[in-house]
């Protein structure tokens, strides 16, 4: 079976699917163990709990939940592209966007906390074309975002985050 894009080199018949009964339950065991990621690596200043399962490092992303206004953190894989950090809203290509992706997409003033520095960036999501152009880089720092795309028919989208103008923290 091809893949909707044409960039990603992994085959959808070459991945396992998710099962539908099971996504909701993968969700909440991810949603809790970021909760309690966040939490010691916040507590050790990056220095527990930094790295995801295959040594890959994480960056703790802060955010306004688009309902509560109130704040949202997340731990993710930390992709950094030149001055700039990408996130990408993955969640293992199941067919739903994470619920942070729309936090982010409704404000887009995000801080992202890397060892014990944190940062103010201001995110937008990149277009096709960079999607297209940033996906070799992004395999080069995480490799099973091919897969995880081969898995849905869902654009994966993936956040440019550049430094704020404003980045004194208080």
């Amino acid at each position: 079976m091809t893949n909707k894009f044409d960039y990603v080199k992994t085959r959808r018949d070459e991945v396992d699917a998710i099962p539908v009964k099971w996504q909701a339950t993968v969700q909440r065991v991810m949603k809790y163990f970021t909760r309690f990621n966040v939490w010691v690596y916040k507590k050790s200043s990056g220095r527990l709990m930094k790295n995801f399962p295959g040594g890959f490092p994480i960056c703790i992303v802060g955010m306004t939940g688009r309902r509560s206004g109130e704040r949202r953190e997340i731990a993710l894989i930390h992709l950094p592209w030149n001055d700039k950090k990408l996130l990408v809203a993955s969640q293992g290509g199941m067919e739903k966007h994470p619920l942070w992706y729309f936090n982010i997409a409704a404000d887009p003033n995000i801080d992202i906390m890397v060892g014990g520095t944190t940062q103010r960036y201001l995110a937008r999501q990149a277009s096709a074309e960079e999607k297209r152009e940033l996906w070799p880089h992004l395999l080069s720092l995480y490799p099973d975002f091919d897969q995880y795309q081969a898995r849905t028919d869902r654009d994966i989208p993936v956040f440019i985050c550049s430094l704020a103008t404003d980045n004194t923290e208080d």
